[in-house]
């Protein structure tokens, strides 16, 4: 629970991605559970979870007590209106998530509003989830999109994406010479096992790749089948997003250069079996195996070698190939880097700990398992951690973004927690300064870097430290002008004064936008660095139409022009370039008199906050404005 006891504690809050602060007094002054509640309650719910704290005052930033008259009737209140499903699809709040907190004999209320399991997503109000779902961003609560509520629905009601058949597909849709060759390892691994010597279909049946439905009677492929041996062309036709990308890049720099690449270029199958027989052998081509004996035999296998292999699969089996982002692994001489379009189905923490897993492609899963990869469900990420852990190389890092398109990031670092370069680089730009500072704020420093930038859940990965104590490091760290800090609430990243903002992580997996001919994001097929459209000549059409009230006016009113961009960018991120071409205006004319304005007033937000001058900024509505 949030730990607010003393009067220095209110001062010190501040509303972020987790916390939010309201004034609950009610018309009568005595209290009351305002209607602002629930927006925020829907969101962390749909979010990251977080606090809500009732009975503070907000001025210009700072908090005051404004005490909770009668905190029994608003908690009494509270209670009665969570569990009415006119007003809350669900409630998740368990008794102990709700507390009353005195401090010098002031009242406050303090909510814990968990993170929503999957099923019990979208968390929304008034009865309606298209109209009433919300999520964290920032310090505000965000009226979801439809297609972002349908995706919730969607994963709320699917256990697995991957049994599903599909009708009128069938053996003439595989990549034969892929099949059997997993059929042979599966040989090699089940030497006696039944299955080998069934027929094609049989065999497919009994792995999960081919199904029959008891009621209709019509058998076909699964999602499954077709996934992991199917043709290209027969995949994309039911997978129109579907695209896997390996890059192998020659050196520790976040730049736009490979020297091996592997991606849907026509030149092989294109399924995922194939993609991971090829990308396995490149992973792991360089990694150093010791000389060790057991029963008289090399042991090739290392710990390494063992993490790469269900990193990958890891990445496989929890894709959502309906997704707008690509499966990209990337190799570099200092580390590993693996991408999977989807979210997360368990909290981040749950995933690291193990013990609960919610694979979104079990059969998938299933068939990797079957020739002997991948681990127990719920096991495969501790693992890798593990495996880390015992080279002694820096935490894993796993993290989620859900812009500009759902997915989950894995980083492996093939570096020491604190490297003898760091500390020579700290030591001669702070000097005494950081020889002063305690173990943890050194390690702070080192992470920062190593890593270019940091921030909250990336420290709590690596240190065992509350977040409110980690919070104090960093505000003591920025007050000494050691680290420099950018962005609000959980988009708040700290880096090195010397070093400047650079987001590692975001240049390696986002490098794959700009060079991979035909990569998706969530603009909905738009390519943001040639304004132009990959696949969706219809979508750039009706875009056309939205626009066409300004496009076809040599003046437009103002007003108008606001809500054609706003439509424009509802649900999707375009760029200066595009919007200059589907206004047919000019981009300073733009910028000066409309986009600067609109993300002042809130009504625009940036695909990129943190770098104005991105190569591919672009432009969203912000849900709330529209």
């Amino acid at each position: 629970m949030l730990k607010i006891s003393t009067l220095e504690d209110i001062i010190a809050l501040r509303e972020t991605f987790e916390l939010e602060c309201k004034l609950a007094a009610g018309k009568d002054g005595k209290g009351a559970v305002p209607k602002s509640f629930w927006d925020t309650y829907s969101a962390f719910a749909n979010s990251y979870g977080g606090y809500i704290v009732l009975g503070l005052k907000e001025n210009k930033g700072k908090f005051t007590i404004n005490s909770v008259q009668e905190p029994q009737r608003v908690i009494d209140d509270l209670w009665s209106l969570i569990n009415n499903s006119q007003k809350v699809s669900a409630n998740i709040l368990r008794e102990k998530d709700v507390q009353e907190i005195n401090v010098n004999g002031e009242t406050l209320i303090c909510i814990h509003v968990p993170r929503a399991s999957r099923t019990a997503k979208p968390v929304f109000i008034n009865g309606n989830p298209l109209k009433g779902t919300y999520k964290r961003q920032n310090t505000g609560d965000f009226l979801c999109n439809e297609e972002t509520v349908r995706r919730m629905l969607a994963e709320q009601v699917e256990g697995s994406r991957d049994n599903e058949i599909i009708q009128h597909y069938g053996i003439e849709d595989l990549d034969l010479t892929s099949l059997n060759a997993y059929r042979n390892l599966f040989a090699a691994q089940s030497p006696d096992h039944p299955w080998i010597k069934l027929e094609p279909q049989v065999f497919l049946r009994n792995i999960g790749g081919w199904r029959l439905d008891r009621e209709s009677g019509q058998g076909g492929l699964t999602r499954a089948g077709l996934l992991m041996f199917g043709q290209l062309a027969s995949i994309h036709e039911i997978f129109p997003n579907y695209m896997l990308d390996y890059q192998e890049r020659p050196a520790a720099k976040t730049e736009a250069r490979w020297i091996d690449r592997v991606t849907l270029d026509g030149s092989w199958s294109g399924n995922l079996f194939d993609f991971y027989q090829k990308i396995i052998k490149k992973l792991t081509s360089d990694l150093k195996v010791p000389f060790e004996l057991h029963g008289g035999k090399r042991q090739d296998d290392t710990p390494a070698h063992q993490a790469l292999r269900e990193a990958l699969v890891n990445t496989i089996v929890h894709a959502d190939f309906s997704g707008r982002a690509s499966l990209l692994v990337v190799k570099r001489p200092d580390m590993f880097g693996f991408r999977n379009p989807g979210l997360m189905r368990v909290p981040l923490e749950i995933a690291v700990k193990g013990g609960e897993s919610d694979c979104r492609n079990r059969t998938i899963h299933k068939m990797f398992r079957l020739i002997g990869l991948g681990e127990q469900a719920g096991s495969g990420i501790p693992k890798i951690y593990q495996s880390w852990s015992n080279q002694h190389w820096r935490t894993p890092s796993l993290l989620e973004k859900e812009t500009p398109s759902e997915q989950t990031l894995l980083e492996l670092r093939m570096l020491s927690l604190v490297p003898e370069e760091a500390l020579e680089y700290l030591r001669e730009t702070f000097g005494n300064k950081f020889d002063s500072l305690d173990e943890e704020k050194r390690l702070i420093l080192i992470t920062a870097y190593v890593e270019r930038t940091i921030n909250h859940s990336r420290m709590m990965e690596i240190m065992d430290m509350h977040s409110h104590d980690l919070t104090k490091h960093f505000s003591h760290l920025t007050e000494m002008g050691i680290l420099r800090q950018e962005g609000i609430g959980r988009g708040t990243i700290y880096f090195l004064p010397e070093t400047g903002i650079q987001d590692e992580m975001e240049e390696i997996f986002g490098f794959s936008r700009k060079s991979s001919g035909g990569l998706l994001d969530s603009s909905g097929g738009l390519d943001l660095k040639s304004g132009g459209l990959k696949h969706s000549n219809d979508e750039w059409n009706a875009l056309l139409a939205i626009a066409e009230p300004v496009r076809n006016k040599r003046k437009a009113a103002k007003p108008l022009v606001e809500m054609v961009i706003l439509d424009l960018c509802n649900g999707r991120h375009l760029s200066l370039q595009q919007l200059e071409e589907l206004l047919n205006r000019s981009g300073d004319f733009l910028r000066k008199d409309y986009l600067k304005p609109m993300i002042r007033s809130k009504q625009l937000q940036l695909l990129y906050p943190t770098k104005p001058n991105h190569p591919e900024q672009a432009y969203t509505a912000i849900a709330e404005s529209l």
